[in-house]
């Protein structure tokens, strides 16, 4: 199946791909006038779309099926996390997340945030690349960056965690966690979160968990924590 992202799908009337995806149909993978290709807005549809004017920069389709899907996921995962200094090292995070099929994504400020500026749209672009390669239809929420006190504080999911390096933490999310919930999952920066941090969270009823023994890399331990809820549900 060769996916494509169009935001507004419409059944009626003349429909063009963007210029981005219009160049990858053409100049990449070299379709032309008549060729079929699939079609998804993130947000549940897959549409099934004939090339009619195939343009490189704006490519003509014609609508010729078009369903909806809600999803049927029992569980809802949203990680919460510090962006990394090298930007390119979240970005990895965020594509293998999407391929998963997590749910949500927020980027924290802390304390120990090493990144001051954060690109949000490129990040967005990486979810879509993401969305349309593992072949889904619902792109996952992507939130510009949040101070960590005020986002802790507007948290409603059944279960909230927050990964900590602490020796005398035994409790690991695996063991924790109960299936089928909506699940928050705080991941801090290089530095970690400041004791501060640790003791507002778990005022806010966060629970402390370890992910592990062996001390990880911001986007490795964000990675870990959302192949474990997922694993958790299978």
């Amino acid at each position: 199946m060769l996916l494509f992202f169009k935001e507004n799908i419409s059944v009626q009337g003349k429909s063009y791909l963007e210029e981005d995806e219009s160049r990858h149909c053409i100049r990449v993978l070299r379709l032309g006038k008549g060729d079929f290709l699939h079609l998804t807005n993130g947000k549940g549809v897959l549409a099934k779309a004939q090339i009619s004017q195939p343009h490189p920069k704006k490519c003509q389709i014609e609508i010729v099926d078009y369903q909806f899907k809600e999803k049927n996921k029992s569980f809802y995962v949203h990680l919460a996390i510090a962006p990394t200094k090298n930007a390119e090292r979240i970005e990895w995070l965020v594509e293998k997340c999407v391929e998963m099929g997590i749910d949500e994504i927020s980027f924290i400020m802390t304390k120990h945030t090493e990144r001051n500026h954060f690109n949000t749209e490129r990040v967005e672009k990486k979810a879509i690349t993401a969305l349309k390669q593992s072949l889904q239809r619902w792109l996952p929420k992507i939130n510009p960056p949040i101070d960590f006190m005020k986002f802790i504080g507007q948290r409603t999911e059944n279960q909230k965690f927050i990964a900590y390096v602490d020796s005398d933490n035994v409790q690991t999310l695996f063991k924790v966690a109960q299936s089928s919930q909506t699940y928050c999952i705080l991941v801090g920066p290089e530095g970690d979160f400041s004791k501060e941090e640790l003791q507002v969270a778990l005022e806010y009823d966060f629970q402390k968990v370890s992910l592990g023994r062996n001390r990880l890399r911001t986007e490795t331990a964000g990675l870990v924590a959302c192949c474990t809820v997922n694993l958790l549900n299978e």
